[in-house]
């Protein structure tokens, strides 16, 4: 059989790393399994994109749309037309899709519009926060989808809620955590680490890009001077996102312990984050890293699709609730911050699980 792989977005490189490897091994054992990777290009800057191939040792796309930016319609209109033309010219047996991004929902409208089933890790979370874009794209894509790879119990419930039948849903765990335990050994100290001082669970690190963080100058100048203050004996290293460093630049926030650093690639991120004393982001897919690695996180939402890393792991929520946010460092910079435990089947194994229901589902051998 021919799978279709789609990727366009940061998150989804490290999803479908460990599919990719798990294809191959099938391969090896004989199983007549190939697959075609498509790179939608909706996020084509290289320590957002092409950084991520060369470090979790990811084949080149056979194909990268090169869509770019763009606003939500233009971008999902020029993925939806590169997509049906790729699969008009390479037919396949199965689209698989990955997250929760445009290109997820893009490409499995053009697949099922030319009648080709889709399978969708990651299937079945939910925020329940509609002012979120990621939101929009997973029930139009969970309301498509032929097969279902999911994450959590929870994700299993919200699907069978919505009426699909449990033969269709495949509890297998995280593939991003699979990406992080092979990697884990591999993790790179950035160049920062020394030219600022950095020491180990001395700093914290900030990420933002929500637009209901971001979007609006004042409700991004409150957070950040809050943050710093609450932080100030610590530095705070904060990679900015391209849509982040947009308003940024208008605002002139500068301080002592904040330090405003160029994305990092996968390796040297993750190794600012294992060894930080906390992360705060509005991230959803860093609370489950942060939950594995058992680093407290700060989370600068009303609502997660991931409540498995608030329940058991090491997320709470404050959204943009000053004396949440307070309560929270307080927390943390006592020493009383909650024991995570992992999540279930987040053992480095989901790719594995989800290509053997593949095989199984269309009889390979």
């Amino acid at each position: 059989m021919n799978i279709t792989i789609v990727a366009g977005a940061r998150p989804n490189f490290m999803k479908i790393a460990p599919i990719i490897e798990a294809i191959q091994n099938k391969k090896k054992e004989g199983f007549n399994i190939n697959y075609r990777l498509v790179h939608t290009g909706q996020h084509y800057d290289k320590n957002l994109s092409g950084t991520f191939f060369e470090e979790l040792n990811i084949p080149l796309p056979d194909r990268n749309l090169e869509v770019k930016s763009g606003t939500q319609a233009e971008q999902t209109a020029a993925i939806m037309i590169g997509f049906e033309n790729e699969l008009n010219q390479n037919p396949c047996d199965l689209v698989m899709v990955v997250g929760d991004v445009t290109s997820t929902m893009a490409c499995t409208i053009v697949a099922k519009k030319s009648n080709i089933k889709v399978t969708h890790v990651e299937a079945g979370i939910r925020s329940g926060d509609m002012r979120m874009p990621e939101e929009i794209n997973r029930i139009v894509t969970d309301s498509l989808t032929d097969y279902f790879f999911t994450t959590s119990t929870y994700a299993n419930k919200n699907l069978e809620q919505l009426g699909v039948s449990k033969s269709n849903i495949f509890f297998v765990g995280n593939v991003m955590i699979d990406t992080l335990l092979k990697n884990e050994s591999r993790l790179k100290k950035p160049s920062l680490w020394g030219d600022l001082e950095l020491h180990h669970k001395k700093y914290l690190v900030m990420t933002l890009h929500r637009p209901s963080n971001v979007d609006e100058e004042l409700q991004l100048k409150t957070l950040i001077t809050q943050i710093v203050a609450l932080g100030k004996d610590y530095p705070i290293i904060f990679p900015v996102h391209p849509r982040t460093q947009k308003l940024l630049s208008s605002l002139n926030l500068n301080f002592k312990n904040l330090h405003y650093v160029n994305p990092l690639g996968y390796l040297e991120f993750n190794y600012l984050v294992k060894n930080a004393k906390a992360v705060i982001t509005d991230s959803g897919g860093i609370t489950e890293e942060t939950t594995v690695l058992n680093v407290p996180c700060i989370t600068l939402r009303d609502s997660t699709e991931r409540p498995e890393t608030c329940n058991i792991g090491t997320n709470i929520l404050v959204g943009n609730d000053s004396k949440k946010i307070e309560y929270a460092f307080k927390m943390l910079l006592s020493g009383t911050w909650k024991q995570g435990t992992n999540p279930e089947l987040w053992d480095g194994h989901a790719a594995e699980r989800i290509i053997h229901h593949i095989s199984h589902l269309y009889k390979l051998s």
